[in-house]
């Protein structure tokens, strides 16, 4: 079956979970509008079944464990900010893939902001922030502890791109 108009062209990432969760699972998606200051974390904003997404692709760094992302906006006054509890962002999905596998992260934004991520009322908030697929190999107690509440919203994506569709939904919020 031939991709969509609004879905070509876009991070493999993204594509990828289109194929494997999105299409499969029945959601109903709106196309991707890329945010082009944050291109390399393969940046964008859509709906999946009347939920405001932000998609990002996190990326391998070379001397810590995980991987890194950035989760920031920029203000109407200019200055990248925060994302804020009143943004209207229901989700934060963090794609992840390195040597060790592949998978997606998905975070409401409720769980974002009780870590402090994304901040409440423009105070607080990080503009970016380290994931742990639970194939990295943590060796901090801050790290472990990390690693310990991010895999609770964490889908893994088999070598053949498949997953579980039960736990996809209830990561998404369909289930």
């Amino acid at each position: 079956m031939a991709a969509e108009p609004a879905w070509t062209g876009i991070h493999d990432e993204l594509a990828a979970a289109k194929a494997a969760v999105y299409d499969p699972g029945g959601f109903a998606c709106t196309p991707p509008v890329p945010e082009p200051e944050s291109a390399e974390y393969a940046a964008c904003a859509f709906t999946l079944d009347g939920r405001a997404v932000r998609f990002r692709a996190a990326r391998t760094t070379p001397r810590k464990a995980g991987l890194f992302v950035t989760v920031w906006q920029r203000s109407e006054e200019g200055p990248i900010r925060p994302f804020d509890a009143a943004d209207g962002v229901d989700l934060f999905v963090v794609a992840v893939r390195d040597a060790g596998g592949r998978g997606q992260f998905v975070f409401p934004a409720a769980a974002l902001c009780e870590r402090g991520v994304v901040s409440r009322g423009g105070s607080g908030g990080k503009r970016g922030f380290r994931v742990y697929p639970p194939w990295a190999h943590t060796t901090s107690r801050q790290a472990r502890a990390t690693q310990a509440w991010q895999t609770r919203h964490f889908l893994a994506l088999g070598p053949d791109g498949c997953c579980d569709p039960a736990r996809a939904r209830a990561l998404y919020g369909a289930g």
